[in-house]
């Protein structure tokens, strides 16, 4: 169900990053395993949403080294409440709304997670790409949070394409 990805190398920051399909942790895989498994249900009116902190960059992603010191993450913050249901076409219209690259007719936002890894050092991993302007709902419009392997705590990086 995920599309893997490659090695990537910045080139004005001359940075590697990491573009992983999924981060493993001592406990548990993060990522599916086995069969696919059916979306769970979040009943929205009973659960407490999760705090979402969105990063936005116009152009491309933020580098690693953004998110290297806790605490001086990137200025452009957007946190959002939301729920693990949540998809990423209601996370871009929500994108839609605070930021106004994203809501030009060809705008293309791309979405990756910044979390540590077991050494506790940052790595992005690129989950999916959505298309403002479409109609026919391409891309990983319908992908949730909780598919994509999001854990309370990650961040969220958007690059925003024109």
């Amino acid at each position: 169900m995920l599309a893997f990805t490659h090695m990537a190398t910045d080139a004005a920051a001359g940075a590697e990053i990491q573009l992983k399909p999924a981060r493993t942790s001592m406990a548990a895989p993060r990522g599916p395993t086995g069969p696919p498994r059916l979306a769970t249900v979040v009943d929205r009116e009973k659960t407490c949403p999760l705090l979402l902190r969105v990063f936005t960059k116009i152009g491309g992603h933020h580098t690693v080294e953004d998110f290297a010191i806790r605490g001086k993450e990137p200025k452009d913050e957007v946190q959002i409440y939301t729920w693990r249901d949540a998809t990423l076409r209601e996370l871009t219209d929500l994108m839609k709304e605070v930021a106004p690259a994203a809501r030009k007719r060809d705008a293309r936002l791309s979405f990756a997670f910044v979390y540590p890894d077991r050494r506790g050092r940052n790595v992005i991993r690129n989950v999916g790409m959505t298309y403002v302007g479409s109609t026919s709902r391409r891309g990983d419009d319908h992908r949730t949070l909780a598919e994509l392997s999001f854990q309370t705590g990650d961040f969220l990086d958007v690059a925003i394409y024109n």
